[in-house]
């Protein structure tokens, strides 16, 4: 696997015949899972080299600050999934209200032939950049020979009769619908963050957890127990999980607490930082009439947990 380079400041950027796409990637779903393959193929066509622009922040962030807007990927997750894609540049361009006011004209000669030394440019079907959104592919098509650099459009992706896109994987993720949500990004949704300190109700009920600190951008499901597995330096664990409030046992949490129970893992994490792969939903979050009940209910989870693991993703698969 080739490693990755990534470039924040692209003032000594460096490729051989850059092979370019540009998008923000969210959730590098199955969609853009077919930019990168065609990215790839079309790099190794002209001996040249693949590089996904992107932005650091999300644009949203700095057009819509009122708005919270939540993503299915943060940076670090992204660069893990371009790298296990066999991307050899990834540029991670500062995003500021400035950068959104050039043309696409400006946008292109400026930045991606001026500084990248652009050799060809993979478009999605319907992608569009610049000022009002005007670089599609049309307008793009009259600039390329005039620029000297090749176009290429990408076909639209769809999965049955639906076109593939982060903001479909964000609303089957808010409406509890997993299982799809994950068939549409190619993997099982992913939370990763460092393990904080929580109340030690998990220890009292024998189910010791690791509380996540997950970023606030980040979307998380929603309220229930799931089967995941949980990755913790360079290693995978079985394990569950709960997304909630925790109302047995904890009448005063207004807000989610992520907190994942390994299973045969015996050492403290806090501190660490973990990923934590969501194979499955296992039910709901309900209360319990008393702490014993949900003693009861956990072991039964974990039973579930274990039996939807060695089906769907046995960890020596």
């Amino acid at each position: 696997m080739t490693v990755l380079k990534i470039w924040e400041d692209i003032s000594g950027f460096d490729a051989i015949r850059p092979v370019v796409t540009i998008g923000s990637f969210d959730g590098v779903h199955l969609g853009h899972q077919q930019v990168i393959k065609q990215l790839n193929q079309l790099a190794s066509e002209v001996n040249g080299e693949s590089v996904i622009f992107t932005f650091s922040p999300h644009p949203s962030h700095v057009l819509a600050p009122h708005k919270k807007v939540v993503l299915l990927t943060t940076i670090e997750e992204k660069i893990s999934l371009f790298q296990k894609a066999d991307i050899k540049h990834l540029v991670l361009y500062p995003f500021s209200k400035e950068l959104a006011q050039l043309s696409y004209r400006e946008f292109v000669s400026q930045i991606l032939v001026d500084k990248l030394n652009l050799h060809t440019l993979l478009v999605g079907y319907d992608h569009s950049f610049g000022k009002n959104r005007e670089g599609n592919f049309e307008q793009l098509s009259s600039l390329a020979p005039e620029l000297g650099f090749r176009l290429v459009r990408q076909d639209e992706v769809t999965s049955e009769g639906a076109t593939i896109s982060s903001t479909l994987i964000r609303n089957l993720l808010a409406n509890g619908k997993l299982l799809d949500a994950s068939k549409l990004l190619g993997y099982p949704y992913l939370l990763s963050g460092t393990v904080v300190h929580g109340q030690q109700l998990g220890n009292k009920l024998g189910f010791p957890t690791a509380n996540l600190l997950a970023p606030d951008n980040k979307l998380v499901p929603g309220n229930g127990v799931y089967a995941v597995l949980v990755e913790y330096n360079g290693t995978r664990y079985q394990g569950m999980m709960n997304i909630g409030l925790r109302p047995t046992i904890d009448d005063t949490t207004h807000v989610p607490v992520i907190e994942a129970h390994l299973f045969d893992f015996g050492g403290s994490l806090y501190g660490k930082f973990i990923k934590i792969h969501i194979i499955r939903k296992l039910r709901d979050e309900y209360k319990f009439e008393t702490v014993d009940a949900l003693r009861v209910q956990l072991k039964k989870d974990k039973a579930f947990a274990l039996e939807t693991l060695a089906k769907e993703c046995p960890l020596d698969k």
